[in-house]
């Protein structure tokens, strides 16, 4: 029971703050006072809140952290061999006069740039975005669940498509947020390699290989628009983690197998290897780089027409597992 006097305090509370049309006073409503923007800025939000939970979790971290080692190991290894390239000469090179360790410029030249292929060529980069691409799909794999897979399973999917936001900005802002993860582990390294090798040779490098800067970008553009639309498809398919691992296992680490052995034993030897999309994607790169084309290799074109049709597959599957979507 209200007593009389602190009833007799609200009504003067209530007479002396009267709310106004609506009520938005004494709820304390404010309205928003920024200027609105389109879906195209929702889709923004959503891939910023993607990254934003990726990059909160401490394991992605820790991979994120082995991208990098791959790259020093590269960026050191160009400017290793850009320093034995300077000390070229018939005679050992000893790290002191009593040391029995000593190092043979020619031989050690000779390795940097046929064996690990440090030599500024499109292989150089080629190789940097194949390497950071497996841990890239590790981190995806894993990532799926958390970034697509929790909007089917705990109905954050209908929040968004109840705000004025359409169906494909949603998975526009998914893949994204893929984007620019896939990039920064692969695109960046190999530009920033790029560059490195030029100012570490001459700076005529940069004119003579300028063509390879659109190759990194095409080749990055491959991964970035597969990886993030068979990420989200699978992931809102399967939504739980384990599942996801397995299945991307199988689709690029089982069927690369498969493809190797199909290509044995199979008529047709090279086009059994286009059911590993890994290989596919290998094939379209050099393609990017400008680089030969290898004959234990299916052709870029054939190549091509795999990634586009799994590209089209996951669009048309998109399409009908979101607008199965109820929205209140």
């Amino acid at each position: 029971m209200i007593k009389p006097q602190a009833a007799k305090q609200m009504m003067t509370t209530l007479t002396a703050s009267p709310p106004t049309a609506g009520g938005t006073e004494l709820l304390s409503y404010r309205g928003y006072r920024g200027a609105l923007r389109g879906p195209l800025g929702g889709a923004l939000a959503i891939a910023r809140s993607g990254l934003w939970t990726i990059l909160r979790r401490k394991l992605f971290w820790g991979l994120y952290t082995f991208g990098v080692l791959i790259f020093l190991f590269f960026f050191f290894g160009q400017y290793l061999m850009s320093w034995v390239s300077t000390q070229l000469g018939p005679e050992p090179i000893y790290f002191n006069q009593t040391s029995r360790i000593q190092i043979k410029p020619v031989e050690l030249l000779d390795y940097l740039q046929k064996q690990l292929k440090l030599n500024g060529t499109g292989e150089t980069f080629r190789n940097v975005i194949w390497y950071e691409g497996y841990l890239v799909m590790t981190v995806l794999a894993m990532a799926g669940s958390i970034l697509v897979g929790n909007d089917f399973r705990y109905g954050s999917l209908p929040f968004y498509l109840s705000k004025p936001l359409g169906r494909w900005h949603y998975v526009l802002g998914k893949c994204l947020a893929v984007a620019v993860f896939v990039n920064v582990l692969t695109t960046l390294f190999a530009l920033l390699l790029w560059v490195e090798f030029g100012l570490l040779d001459r700076w005529s490098y940069f004119w003579g290989t300028l063509h390879l800067v659109p190759g990194i970008l095409g080749y990055g553009a491959v991964l970035t628009v597969l990886l993030s639309l068979l990420l989200v498809a699978t992931a809102s398919w399967l939504r739980k983690t384990v599942p996801m691992i397995m299945v991307w296992t199988a689709l690029f680490v089982f069927a690369r197998g498969l493809g190797e052995v199909l290509s044995r034993i199979g008529g047709d030897a090279v086009r059994w290897k286009l059911i590993d999309l890994w290989t596919d994607m290998y094939v379209v790169g050099n393609w990017c780089m400008g680089l030969p084309q290898d004959a234990s290799q299916p052709l870029p074109q054939e190549a091509a027409l795999v990634l586009v049709t799994v590209v089209l597959a996951c669009l048309t599957y998109l399409n009908r597992r979101i607008r199965a979507v109820e929205v209140v």
